[in-house]
């Protein structure tokens, strides 16, 4: 039987805190729908705290529809949006910013291990506008990046400036900003350096599915509820998508729950024997590994992928043992 631990942080199960949560919210029995509940406020209350911004939040099922409703709700359909070339949006969710946004467009830019180079933001910022091309009208980061990196508030500010400068909107997907937030960043920055909304998530964090949508730009939350709903994203029982945020922030379970998985991957990665491709800063190690290799791991049980650029991708989770990291890192020294 193949096991998925370190296919992907989610494919843990639901982190206690989370599942307790979601029962304290069940136990209240009835309330009103849509979000409006007692629940998603309290929810909605932690994660201002935990931001210090005075933000509306909502909750949705998906990183792929908080990603892609956010990018429609800041670029109009013939605009597009600067990202990594490798950045979720670009290469794992099957078109949706365009679908959801009629049509908007994305501009791939170049980086190492997932990090924007800022002297890519130059040549489509300098562009004129003219009617026969997508120029752009937005910017999407990754926090932490899709090869496990992470951002410094400094390194932000030096992509975010040269596009806030021509007034375009600023979306930071933190489908793992939680990792990102264990190994040292502040969320606390996010609203100061300019971002002007931001997906909190919950799923790779150790919840059932749901992400926050967090609007730091309240001028966006004109008729934004409008939109979730024609988007299938304005579930009657929203309570169940925000509650797991509350017993998540409370005594800060998640960040807890996301260093360990960062210290697994670095328990990992002392323990690999293939090369690794990117540093090892979050809950991720990337490797270098051929197709031989490859397939004897899978053929002796453990499930993993081979990533964008070629390489590896082993993913801890709040859920990974001291001893799967150990039972994984012998198979591999025997392949190797």
């Amino acid at each position: 039987m193949a096991r998925y631990d370190f296919a992907s942080d989610n494919t843990a199960p639901v982190a206690p805190e989370a599942m307790a949560a979601l029962m304290e919210a069940n136990g209240a029995g009835f309330t009103s729908g849509y979000g409006t509940d007692e629940v998603s406020r309290v929810a909605a209350d932690a994660i201002r705290g935990w931001l210090d911004a005075d933000a509306e939040v909502r909750f949705v099922a998906s990183g792929t529809a908080a990603n892609a409703i956010s990018l429609a709700t800041i670029c109009q359909p013939f605009e597009a949006v600067l990202a990594h070339e490798h950045a979720h949006v670009c290469t794992d969710e099957t078109g949706a910013p365009g679908f959801f946004g009629h049509g908007l467009g994305l501009i791939g830019l170049a980086g190492a291990s997932g990090r924007i180079d800022p002297a890519g933001l130059v040549p489509p910022l300098a562009r004129p506008d003219q009617p026969h091309w997508q120029a752009p009208a937005a910017l999407s980061l990754t926090q932490s990046t899709e090869y496990g990196t992470v951002y410094s508030a400094e390194a932000l500010q030096a992509l975010i400036g040269p596009v806030r400068a021509r007034g375009y909107k600023v979306h930071l997907d933190g489908a793992r900003l939680a990792n990102a937030v264990a190994a040292g960043f502040d969320p606390k920055s996010l609203a100061g350096l300019g971002v002007d909304i931001l997906v909190i998530g919950g799923t790779k964090a150790g919840m059932p599915p749901t992400e926050a949508i967090v609007l730091f730009d309240r001028d966006l939350t004109r008729r934004f509820d409008a939109r979730l709903k024609q988007s299938g994203q304005l579930p009657s029982k929203g309570r169940y998508y925000s509650a797991p945020f509350i017993g998540m922030l409370r005594d800060e379970a998640m960040i807890r729950h996301a260093a360990h998985a960062n210290a697994m991957a670095r328990r990992l990665a002392a323990l690999m024997p293939f090369p690794l491709v990117h540093p090892v800063e979050v809950n991720g190690v990337f490797v270098q590994m051929d197709d031989a290799a490859l397939k004897r791991l899978q053929d002796a049980g453990w499930f993993v992928y081979r990533f964008i650029d070629g390489s590896v991708r082993f993913m801890c989770s709040w859920a990974t043992t001291p001893q799967a990291v150990d039972d994984l890192g012998a198979t591999l020294k025997a392949l190797a």
